[in-house]
């Protein structure tokens, strides 16, 4: 009876590869076939050393015939050794250091929890400072100032969040002003966008196709498109004014990821100068959020503006 592997479309066939071979592996250990569950066992026990192996080394090592491997592979819904390979490398490459994870007694136990996150967070800002160049900030600057709208986008966890705290900033200052993390609101808002608007794009890999497209779509459309992307990135290549920043990711798994941080810092840094650019309209904007705030709270000692 072959064992039946569920694929991310929520197929039950076989016939179609299942995306996460390691996933699919130990779900299903156990459940295979008897000789079939012999190459599983000895599939999950040697992953690093499958891609230099031959169908008939590997069918040697466990004791089977190659056949028995041919069937094995196509259970997982690969159409034979050579694909299985393949897939199992491709896995391999993005989760051995989560499958292996550091010791906890190798990371310095003498930190307290806030001191390694704010030694990451130090280490990742002080990368930024020596990369992110000065005059480049200002043509950020100066064309959000005097942007008529202003659209940041970020697709993924810290680049949707940081897009949000750039929205929150700027409407502040008087710039009309949203973010957006949903692919296809995002290209439909950028074909509206035209020459006195701004895209900001948000991305720590700078090859996010939804971010991508809405900086060719409204660039088309004589939008200014600023991104904060690594350099060489398709996203600061396609971008009118590209803010690169290339930051290294801690080894450690557990770690929540510190360039989030350091975008962050950029966007506060444009929207702090783009504040004293436009000095007149932003202390009476910041006024009016103030008192519109006492006067539903009623607290009027010092306190965040609305954060």
């Amino acid at each position: 009876m072959q064992a039946k592997i569920r694929t991310p479309s929520g197929d039950n066939s076989s016939g179609q590869a299942a995306i996460d071979l390691i996933s699919a592996l130990r779900d299903h250990d156990g459940r295979f076939p008897a000789r079939e569950q012999k190459v599983a066992t000895y599939v999950q026990a040697h992953l690093a050393d499958i891609s230099d192996m031959t169908i008939a080394h590997l069918a040697k090592a466990v004791g089977v015939s190659t056949p028995t491997v041919v069937r094995f592979c196509r259970t997982l819904g690969c159409d034979g050794f050579r694909e299985f390979k393949l897939r199992l490398a491709q896995n391999l490459a993005v989760s051995l250091q989560y499958i292996s994870p550091p010791e906890a007694s190798a990371q310095a136990t003498s930190d307290t929890a806030i001191d390694r996150v704010l030694g990451a967070l130090y280490a990742t800002a002080n990368v930024m400072r020596g990369q992110v160049d000065p005059l480049v900030l200002e043509q950020a600057v100066t064309r959000i100032s005097g942007c008529r709208q202003l659209v940041s986008a970020g697709i993924g966890g810290g680049s949707s969040m940081v897009a949000n705290e750039a929205a929150n900033r700027f409407f502040r200052l008087g710039i009309p002003s949203v973010s957006l993390e949903d692919s296809y609101l995002l290209q439909m808002r950028a074909a509206t966008l035209g020459p006195d608007d701004v895209l900001l794009c948000v991305s720590a890999s700078g090859e996010a196709e939804e971010l991508v497209s809405a900086a060719e779509i409204a660039g088309g459309y004589g939008a200014t498109t600023i991104s904060i992307a690594p350099k060489g990135s398709r996203l600061a290549q396609i971008s009118k004014i590209a803010i690169l920043v290339d930051l290294p990711e801690d080894p450690d798994i557990y770690k929540p990821t510190a360039s989030r941080y350091a975008h962050l810092i950029i966007v506060d840094a444009i929207a702090m100068t783009v504040a004293q650019t436009r000095s007149a309209a932003t202390a009476e904007n910041l006024r009016r959020i103030r008192a519109s705030l006492t006067a539903f709270h009623g607290r009027t000692g010092p306190q965040p503006l609305g954060d």
